[in-house]
């Protein structure tokens, strides 16, 4: 089957798919602020730039796309019946990055952590996980 869009309108397609301030990103952010957590964003500094750091606890925690970054859920798990060869390297090479990354940040004495796009789904499921993943802040 062919593609929907010429090479101009796809192009534009993708384009528009954001890599930072996602929808769930901003969930998982809105949610451990509320949890009384402080973090800093996009840390460039550090191997595979997180998307929140939580320096005082050492925590790098990563949003990751089911889609993008090949997740074992029903989403992830899709795969595209065009160009089918391209993007299973694509996924597979952006797995492998993210092993090198979490890799690369342990061995630099942080506790990398990922949150998958389909776990921020519930908002309630989503605070308890990055209280189990991240920590609560002790009360003063």
């Amino acid at each position: 089957m062919a593609d929907v869009f010429d090479p101009e309108q796809r192009s534009a397609v993708m384009r528009a798919v954001k890599s930072r301030d996602t929808a769930p990103e901003m969930k998982v952010r809105r949610a451990a602020h509320a949890l009384g957590l402080r973090f800093r964003l996009h840390r460039s500094d550090l191997p595979g730039k997180p998307d929140l750091v939580f320096p005082a606890k050492r925590t790098a925690l990563f949003v990751h796309g089911c889609f993008w970054h090949g997740h074992d859920c029903p989403r992830g798990a899709r795969m595209p019946q065009n160009n089918r060869d391209y993007w299973q390297a694509k996924i597979s090479r952006n797995m492998a990055r993210d092993k090198a990354s979490l890799a690369a940040l342990k061995k630099l004495g942080w506790t990398p952590r990922v949150i998958w796009e389909c776990q921020t789904r519930d908002d309630a499921a989503l605070s308890r996980l990055i209280s189990r993943q991240v920590g609560k802040r002790a009360s003063t």
